[in-house]
């Protein structure tokens, strides 16, 4: 698997995962990303650097996505722990072709290899507070519950994080190679990730 920047031209694909992922969800009985997300919010992080596509080769269809910032929403976070160097995973989709094929899982290890790449001491993330099902798979996948937002304007509340530490070499059954790939801070670098 190949691990890029998403282009401009990737916008459709990103949002198609969104619009996917919430039909399938719809299936589960929850309504997580069932309002569609603003284009112009997507585009605006895909030219700061921060959107990933995964391919199996560089012109094929995307398996998954991740965005990898620094952006800490401050309903979820205390300034202390926003204070601490971390990087934060937002919108992970994996096509339902590749479901259960462990993807998700190197998208996560990947992340925490650019976090420690990064001198990040954290990889944070937030669910959809009523999912249940997505909490458990970020807590078998060494991520610790924080809090959840009581303001129930913020549905994607439950906070989670797991130390950045290199995690990639791990029974691999998926090689992300990414060449280039600029930080989430605008600085480019290369590396590999495997789960």
């Amino acid at each position: 698997m190949i691990i890029a920047p998403a282009e401009e031209a990737d916008l459709p694909r990103l949002i198609k995962f969104r619009t996917d992922a919430s039909a399938w969800l719809r299936t589960l009985g929850t309504d997580q990303w069932a309002k569609p997300f603003p284009a112009d919010h997507i585009l605006d992080s895909i030219r700061r650097g921060e959107v990933f596509m995964i391919r199996e080769e560089p012109h094929a269809d995307a398996a998954a996505t991740i965005t990898l910032d620094r952006d800490a929403d401050t309903r979820l976070w205390t300034p202390e722990e926003i204070a601490e160097p971390a990087l934060y995973v937002h919108k992970l989709a994996v096509d339902r072709a590749y479901a259960g094929t462990g993807l998700g899982s190197a998208l996560l290890d990947w992340a925490g290899d650019q976090a420690v790449q990064h001198g990040a001491k954290w990889l944070r993330l937030d669910a959809w507070s009523t999912n249940l099902r997505l909490q458990a798979y970020y807590l078998e996948h060494g991520f610790t519950h924080v809090r959840t937002a009581d303001d129930p304007e913020v549905v994607s509340g439950w906070a989670a994080q797991r130390p950045a530490e290199f995690r990639s070499g791990l029974g691999a059954t998926h090689r992300l190679t990414s060449p280039s790939v600029p930080s989430p801070n605008g600085r480019g670098h290369d590396g590999t990730a495997s789960e």
